[in-house]
């Protein structure tokens, strides 16, 4: 089950954290991943974690915020062969209420977290058209299904990510493009433990802990489950699933 031999997979912000994860599960189960970050360190790393193990990857520079490096990237890549899976996980976080955010702050979430998305979308559905079909998975977040506590301009960006996810699935359902969006609750990445260490020196190991109990299972997830989740609805398993936000929560929508 879950096999992705012969799909060619491009993940955004695989650099690190969660896309890395996503990237690494992907070429597990068979696919060959264009790892796209605009830090060619990481990018290159990820790609050196998939050929140890065995799979099958390639590095590409690209800012998804940059529509010219984006729609060359693309161009590149069609020119090459398919693309069948798409996960736009590139993304930021903010912490911060209204009053706590400005515009410059609201215009890089938006650049990133939104017009990203949009960027990378709209490159890679015509080549999805040409070739009968295609995956389109989007990084959404729990912030996009209830209100978190100064996330303001988070929760807005990832908001727009949902529902460009329902707008992609039904305008291409006919055209055999699948779009989801995973909603993950407080995930534990490399982000955290830096967010930690910036705001609460000295109490990293407090603050942790209120971090994980904010979800009713009593932890954080990790990229991995992130990973599988993305696996299955970037599948053939997941072929009747399109227009959908999967939460993944630790229990935090039914507490």
């Amino acid at each position: 089950m879950f096999n992705l031999t012969s799909k060619v997979a491009i993940v955004t912000g695989a650099g690190s954290g969660i896309g890395a994860a996503i990237a690494t599960r992907f070429a597990r189960q068979g696919a060959h991943v264009v790892v796209i970050d605009r830090d060619e360190a990481g990018a290159r790393s990820t790609v050196s974690a998939i050929e140890t193990a065995g799979g099958k990857a390639d590095a590409l520079v690209c800012d998804v915020t940059a529509a010219g490096q984006v729609a060359a990237a693309f161009d590149r890549l069609g020119a090459a062969g398919r693309v069948d899976i798409l996960v736009n996980n590139a993304g930021i976080a903010h912490v911060g209420t209204i009053e706590h955010t400005s515009e410059r702050d609201l215009d890089r979430l938006y650049e990133v977290n939104v017009k990203g998305v949009y960027l990378c979308a709209r490159a890679a559905i015509p080549i999805m058209r040409r070739q009968g079909g295609g995956v389109i998975l989007n990084m959404a977040s729990i912030a996009s299904l209830i209100g978190l506590r100064d996330r303001f301009a988070y929760s807005m960006s990832k908001g727009a990510v949902h529902t460009m996810t329902m707008s992609i699935a039904i305008d291409y359902v006919k055209e055999k493009i699948r779009c989801n969006c995973i909603c993950p609750a407080r995930i534990h990445t490399p982000f955290v433990d830096r967010y930690l260490a910036e705001h609460y020196p000295g109490r990293e190991a407090e603050m942790f802990r209120q971090l994980s109990e904010y979800q009713p299972i009593g932890r954080m997830g990790t990229a991995d489950e992130v990973a599988a989740l993305a696996v299955y609805l970037c599948s053939d398993e997941a072929a009747f699933v399109t227009g959908q936000a999967y939460p993944l929560d630790g229990g935090v929508l039914v507490a």
